[in-house]
């Protein structure tokens, strides 16, 4: 009885085991029959083909040339070797890369697989519109030269005139003309009317200016002036105007509103836009020490700045007159004589009975005679008197259109009037 007592309590104990076996072991998860059957190494082999058959991430940076570093030295700090290197600048030059004259600061775009690879490709950007796309394959590096195409446009612009041209077109134009782009239209200005308007000392304060302008600009943002095809300067309550008109008896040229040609028998000045010290009138005489009659015009300039004739004419005299020290004197066919002082020396080929033109460099700015500073001391003379070259040199007017041309010149002032009097911006030309 009691070996049966002892074995009923051992099946209890085993029966309740197994329940409990039962009861708190976790469930496996489901999965496919393709997953439980497949090994771990099967799975590794598979994710290595996955990455084999994935193209590698391409990786790309810009270096930039340093100031007074080489090519070779460049293309070294891109991970290239300097055999490498040097068959990259022999295939470079053979395509468009003139090596003495890279600028500093030239970025170039470098592409390579990975990191710490050599480079694949790189992109020398030589200019705004110019790429030299150099690739290398098994058989070494190819270049290819890339010119970007510029869009063209016109804008008007316009300013009001507080203390210089300059500050006028930097005010208003800075938007549609950045940088240097500025000061080309500023000088494209002074030499369309150089032949009315002296932009050193005919603009006064509250003078203005409008201009309808060509322009270019590169897919990279770059701004260049094109050309100017209208503008207008109100000068003390007048207004002188210029139109650019396409003669077919000669090149582009530009005209006044009633068909005069801007190109006068003078300039209005013996230098190229540059900042007046003194106007003509009475002034404090810095050597001498008194006040005294200064009858002409001192343009101040460095030393060297080279002097042009105001209109043709023959060389009187060239060569030293005590206070004026170097002076260069002119005979023009009118009468009028022209004179210039202080000078450092002549051009070649200046002596008395010379003949020179219009706008030919004649002499050299300097500091000779009675002067403190390098400037050019400027007369006119009518009649053998001193005149103010601002009014004497105004009245001798150009040339004007043929009267075969007067109709279309007329017909193209309009059309571009009406552009000049529109909104300052991107405009659309009435005549396109």
């Amino acid at each position: 009885m009691k070996q049966l007592a002892t074995r009923a309590i051992t099946y209890l104990v085993v029966a309740l085991l197994f329940v409990c076996a039962v009861r708190f072991t976790p469930e496996l998860p489901e999965r496919p029959a393709a997953g439980v059957l497949r090994s771990p190494v099967s799975t590794h082999i598979d994710s290595a083909a996955a990455m084999l058959a994935a193209p590698a991430p391409l990786l790309s940076r810009t270096e930039r040339l340093e100031r007074g570093e080489t090519l070779i030295g460049l293309l070294k700090r891109t991970g290239i070797s300097e055999e490498s290197a040097r068959a990259l600048v022999r295939a470079a030059t053979a395509s468009a890369v003139d090596t003495r004259y890279l600028r500093a600061g030239m970025s170039v775009e470098v592409t390579a697989d990975s990191a710490g690879e050599s480079p694949r490709e790189l992109v020398f950007h030589l200019g705004v519109d110019r790429l030299l796309r150099m690739v290398r394959s098994d058989s070494g590096w190819t270049g290819t030269e890339e010119k970007l195409a510029w869009k063209t446009d016109t804008v008007v612009v316009g300013g009001t005139i507080r203390a210089s041209l300059y500050q006028a077109i930097d005010s208003s134009a800075t938007p549609y003309f950045p940088g240097r782009a500025k000061d080309e239209l500023a000088w494209a200005l002074a030499d369309i009317f150089e032949y009315r308007v002296d932009m050193s000392r005919d603009l006064q304060q509250g003078d203005r200016f409008r201009a309808l302008v060509e322009r270019l600009v590169a897919p990279t943002g770059a701004t260049r002036m094109s050309k100017v095809l209208a503008a207008s300067f109100t000068l003390s309550g007048s207004e002188v105007s210029a139109f650019r008109f396409d003669s077919k008896y000669g090149k582009p040229s530009y005209y006044d509103a009633t068909g005069k040609s801007l190109r006068a028998q003078f300039l209005r000045a013996p230098l190229e836009f540059r900042r007046v010290s003194s106007t003509f009138g009475m002034r404090f005489h810095p050597i001498l020490g008194r006040w005294k009659a200064h009858k002409g015009t001192d343009y101040a300039a460095s030393a060297g700045t080279p002097v042009r004739a105001v209109g043709d004419a023959v060389v009187e005299r060239a060569g030293w007159a005590g206070g004026y020290g170097n002076v260069l004197q002119l005979r023009h066919r009118n009468g009028y004589v022209t004179r210039y002082g202080h000078l450092r020396g002549f051009a070649k080929g200046i002596r008395a009975g010379a003949r020179v033109e219009i706008g030919q460099t004649v002499a050299y700015v300097g500091t000779t005679g009675l002067s403190t500073a390098p400037h050019l001391h400027f007369e006119v003379l009518v009649g053998g008197v001193q005149r103010d070259s601002r009014a004497a040199l105004r009245s001798i007017s150009g040339v004007p259109i043929e009267g075969s041309e007067r109709s279309a010149f007329e017909s193209l002032r309009e059309q571009l009037l009406a552009s000049l009097d529109a909104t300052p911006g991107v405009v659309r030309l009435a005549l396109r």
